[in-house]
């Protein structure tokens, strides 16, 4: 029998200083999303407080997804950083829209975008 793919991929990759991008692939529900918010904490932990999440291969996102993602909004801000969402897909979009979320964590098109929405709120501190 072959082994079952991971319901989730998360690949975190230092991205400059106290950055990191973190590419998420998959469903984050509520058997994948606790393990997206144990890996952002990590990052913050690790000294990165600036996180860019790209989610372009999140094809569904429920409460316990959204829960991670302001989990670590909240983690981050508390360190002096925060989160950008980068390249949301569509589906996610419209839930982060109807929540709220998107009037907390800003979201991108691009990496160049966020990592110049983090340049222009370390320049505000």
């Amino acid at each position: 029998m072959p082994a079952e793919e991971a319901p989730v991929s998360i690949d975190a990759t230092a991205y400059g200083e106290g950055i990191a991008l973190v590419t998420v692939a998959g469903e984050l529900d509520v058997e994948t999303a606790p393990e997206l918010k144990d890996r952002l904490a990590d990052q913050v932990r690790g000294g990165r407080r600036h996180l860019l999440l790209d989610l372009s291969a999140v094809p569904f996102m429920d409460s316990s997804g959204i829960n991670a993602l302001l989990k670590a909004h909240d983690v981050a801000g508390r360190a002096g950083g925060g989160v950008c969402l980068v390249s949301p897909a569509q589906a996610v979009r419209r839930v982060l829209d109807i929540t709220g979320v998107s009037l907390a964590i800003p979201s991108t098109d691009d990496v160049g975008t966020a990592l110049a929405l983090i340049g222009a709120k370390a320049a505000r501190h």
